[in-house]
């Protein structure tokens, strides 16, 4: 049974795997994702990968998610949390190692494993999302990509006579804005659900426009692409206890779950490209 490699690319650490093709990880190395120096970064990436040992040698591609745009041709145009910027990965992992190597963005890369390898894989199409300190999308039918946008997040949506892009208001990040401007004072995220948990008057006024902006937002989503489910992870999703029922209701008629992989999604999707690519 053959290899593939599969990276997992971060703003704190970098990983990478040998996967099988049952999914099956066969091997594993991480090592701190190196910031602000782009020779240094991709000097990283090559030695996380040397880690590996030998069996590098005989993989059938290689393929990466990292959060930033991402040319088809695997160019990075940037990392913002990582401080680099105009990366060709794609072309230097092909010539340090002598294997087809291909770079998607991390969204993407987690939405095929969800489509491919998670507890949804049986559903016709799925559009993830990762709420954190933004927000990411990306959409697969059948276990494979579809061109859409994965920057659904800057979807400009009307907020207090004003137009905002959707993850100004709604991600983790976002929420402290959308706080801030109704006179609500909040460190995280998690704050703000703890007070919302503790029925704080002020944030749970808050919490209502919240769920509003993100249910008009999910049915805009439904009526373009007509998902089977949204799969849900990301930071914001540790308070999920406190909102995901009332979520599940203002998205409606959008099916809404779970992320099934967990930290996985990303890693075993980069695999999933992987194989598709080299078949």
């Amino acid at each position: 049974m053959g290899l593939v490699l599969a990276l997992d690319i971060g703003g704190t650490n970098t990983r990478a795997a040998l996967v099988d093709e049952n999914y099956d990880i066969k091997g594993i190395e991480i090592r701190p994702t190196i910031r602000g120096d782009r020779e240094a970064f991709l000097e990283n990436i090559k030695k996380t990968i040397e880690m590996l040992g030998d069996d590098v040698k005989d993989v059938k591609a290689i393929a990466g998610g990292v959060p930033g745009r991402v040319r088809y041709d695997g160019y990075v145009y940037a990392l913002p949390n990582v401080g680099v910027s105009e990366i060709p990965i794609a072309e230097y992992l092909a010539k340090e190692f002598g294997k087809p190597s291909y770079i998607i963005n991390d969204a993407e890369a987690a939405v095929l494993g969800e489509a491919n390898i998670g507890s949804w894989k049986e559903l016709p199409s799925l559009f993830f999302i990762t709420v954190s300190t933004g927000v990411g999308a990306a959409l697969a039918r059948n276990g494979k990509l579809l061109s859409s946008s994965y920057e659904a997040g800057h979807t400009l949506i009307p907020y207090q006579g004003r137009l905002y892009e959707f993850e100004r208001l709604c991600s983790g990040e976002g929420l402290k804005r959308l706080s801030a401007l109704n006179g609500l004072s909040v460190e995280s995220a998690k704050d703000f659900f703890a007070l919302v948990s503790g029925k704080n008057p002020l944030a749970l006024k808050v919490y209502e426009d919240w769920l509003e902006l993100f249910g008009k937002w999910f049915r805009m989503l439904n009526d373009s692409f007509a998902p089977s489910a949204f799969v849900l992870t990301g930071g914001v999703m540790k308070s999920e206890n406190v909102f995901f029922a009332d979520l599940r209701k203002a998205a409606a008629p959008s099916r809404l779950e779970k992320c099934a992989l967990g930290q996985e999604a990303g890693l075993l999707g980069a695999a999933a490209y992987a194989w598709q690519m080299a078949k």
